[in-house]
């Protein structure tokens, strides 16, 4: 039952991601769509969109990829419970 809840949470950038998409690429062909009065505007909202369900996705498999340490060490967390080496 976890990884369906999981799976919806995933699902849902997905789809804003995609909708982001969508209207980007209907600016594009100069299709207006319907609660956007001006094209540029569209394209600014599917962009947002885009950006936002492509982050929330990024960030996810970061934060998961880190919890189970497959990350380079650029991006891991620096543990405060470890020595420093000081010369």
């Amino acid at each position: 039952m976890i990884r369906i809840i999981a799976l919806i949470i995933m699902l849902i950038p997905g789809v804003i991601a995609a909708l982001g998409v969508k209207l980007m690429r209907d600016m594009v062909f100069g299709i207006l769509q319907a609660p956007f009065p001006y094209l540029w505007l569209q394209f600014l909202v599917g962009l947002l969109f885009f950006l936002a369900g492509l982050g929330f996705i990024a960030g996810f498999i970061l934060h998961r990829d880190r919890k189970r340490n497959k990350v380079q060490a650029f991006f891991r967390i620096p543990d405060s419970n470890k020595k420093q080496n000081r010369p």
